[in-house]
This record gives C-alpha cells, sequence and structure tokens, in this order.
C-alpha cells in the first residue's frame, strides 16, 4: 500500500477535465462548496435535503490550537466522525465530502492534519500537491506527524466531539480517512479506544509497515470494526499486505472488511486524477453500513 500516491505517472488535470470524471452532483456539489467557502451557519447540503451548520472551529490541542471544518445537521444529536484528509489536507473537495457524510446523519470534524504549519488551507487542490513546489511544502508538515502527536491530536477530537451538542454521546465515534490519512484512522480508535468503534480506511498507505507502532500491530489495542479500501495498484505495489492486516484483525478478534477496489490509488477523492465515482460510490456505501452500527 503506497505511502501517499501511485499514479504519479499520470499528468495533471486541470479542474475542467476533473470535472469530466465526476457525476453530475458530485460536480455541482464542488460548485456549492466555492461558493459556500469562509460561509457558516445553516446551510442546504449539495448533496442531500438535510439541513446543514457547518463552521471553521478551533480546538486546543497539546502541540497548539487545531482548526477544523465541523458540519452536521441542524436538528437532533449523531454519531460524531473524525475526518482525515489525504496529503493535499483540509480543502474545498475535503468539505464537499464532509457535507455529504453530515447529511447522511453525522457530525462530522474534517481536520486539518497540518495545523501545526498554518490553518488551512495548506493547497488548494490536489494538483497542487503535485508539483515540486507543493511537495516541498508539504514535507516539513508531514514529518511533524509522527504516530505519537497523531495519537494527541486524535484525543483532542475525540474530546471536541463529545463536547458538542450535535452529537450523540449514547452512540459511538467512527473515523475515516484518506490515503495518508487511512493509518490515521487506527490511531484514532487506539487514541480513545473506549469510543471510537469504527474506523474507515480509503485507499490508505502505510498501514503495514515494520515500525513496532505500525497500525495493524494497534487493532488488538482498540474496540473498533474496520473497513480497509485498498487500491489495485497499492495491492500490486505490496501484494502480501491485505493478507497481514487480515492476520492481525484476525488475532486482535477485529470485525474487518478488506478488499481491493477495482481502482486506483486516491479513487475516492473528487479532484484526485485517479478518482472513479462508480468504486467510490462503493466504498461509500461500504462506509455507511460500518458506521450504521455505531
Amino acid at each position: 500500500m503506497c505511502d501517499d500516491y501511485s499514479g504519479q505517472g499520470q499528468a495533471p488535470r486541470s479542474s475542467e477535465a476533473a470535472g469530466a470524471h465526476l457525476s453530475r452532483r458530485e460536480f455541482a456539489a464542488l460548485g456549492t462548496a466555492a461558493a459556500l467557502a469562509g460561509c457558516t451557519g445553516s446551510v442546504a447540503a449539495a448533496t442531500g435535503n438535510a439541513d446543514l451548520r457547518e463552521q471553521i472551529v478551533e480546538i486546543t490541542t497539546k502541540d497548539g490550537v487545531a482548526d477544523a471544518f465541523y458540519v452536521h445537521p441542524v436538528k437532533g444529536a449523531h454519531p460524531g466522525v473524525v475526518m482525515w484528509p489525504d496529503i493535499a489536507g483540509l480543502r474545498e473537495a475535503k468539505k464537499v465530502m464532509a457535507r455529504r457524510l453530515a447529511a447522511a446523519g453525522y457530525a462530522v470534524l474534517c481536520v486539518n492534519q497540518y495545523y501545526r504549519g498554518g490553518p488551512a488551507p495548506v493547497m488548494e487542490s490536489f494538483s497542487e500537491y503535485r508539483t515540486p513546489e507543493g511537495q516541498a511544502k508539504i514535507k516539513p508538515l508531514r514529518e511533524a506527524l509522527t504516530a505519537e502527536a497523531i495519537t494527541r491530536d486524535a484525543a483532542a477530537y475525540v474530546r471536541f466531539l463529545d463536547g458538542d451538542a450535535a452529537v450523540d454521546k449514547k452512540r459511538g465515534i467512527g473515523s475515516n480517512g484518506y490515503c495518508m490519512g487511512g493509518p490515521f484512522t487506527v490511531r484514532t480508535a487506539a487514541a480513545v479506544p473506549g469510543r471510537v468503534g469504527a474506523a474507515a480506511s480509503l485507499h490508505g498507505g502505510g498501514l503495514v509497515t515494520d515500525a513496532p507502532d505500525s497500525p495493524h500491530r494497534l487493532l488488538a489495542s482498540t474496540r473498533a470494526s474496520y473497513l480497509f479500501a485498498i487500491g489495485r495498484n497499492d495491492d500490486a505495489h505490496d501484494p502480501a499486505a491485505k493478507d497481514k492486516l487480515r492476520a492481525a484483525a484476525d488475532a486482535a478478534k477485529r470485525p474487518a472488511e478488506i478488499e481491493v477496489y477495482a481502482a486506483d490509488h486516491g479513487w475516492c477523492v473528487p479532484d484526485s486524477p485517479a478518482y472513479d465515482p462508480d468504486e467510490a460510490d462503493r466504498a461509500w456505501q461500504r462506509m455507511l453500513a460500518l458506521f450504521g452500527k455505531l
């Protein structure tokens, strides 16, 4: 499973070209997101009929003050979800994805994992990361994301959700993560095992490593159920990883759906060159099934 992006031989696409691979609903959602950038309050979700409330929030962690995009239905209390972006960070595409999940009935905290370097957005799009300048910009920010730092941050994010009235404390908290955010979902489950009941890694990288604290070695310290959705090119790069994940989940007696999808690394993210709407929707349905058990 690749660390961040396997398809670097592909030419970056313009926003118009990317739009050709989105459904009309998703493309409209991206346009709506741009129009709503920076707004707070109650909004009609572009991906559903539910009224949502969204805002940029600040969360005090042991390392500073993190900013995050928080969106949830206006009425009622709902399961909380900590959402970890891919390597390009919190941006409009991720807000669109967070809104869609919130419209399905969740209080979604989409975090800026790079807050130690400044507020989001660090990148406006995934294609910006694929430039030499973008990769140079991300490098020091990424290096700050040690396993210990992610664990500390995850605990702070769960505390934030549990302190908000929009979150149903009688139900578990979920976490989802994309690419580099995939393993962060496991660390979130390990950081607060009594609260995090489900974790979905979508084309996650670095789930199986030789490190003593590799995410697959943490499964036994969690109480969560898992979805590990793997890109076909990630699997081709490291075909043994899925088997090690399965063995670790079975040994830990943790329910885990582990599948290689017919799409490449990054397929779930609308502004990724690898975006595949059909396989993205299939992963979305499996994630909803997982979170529905919270």
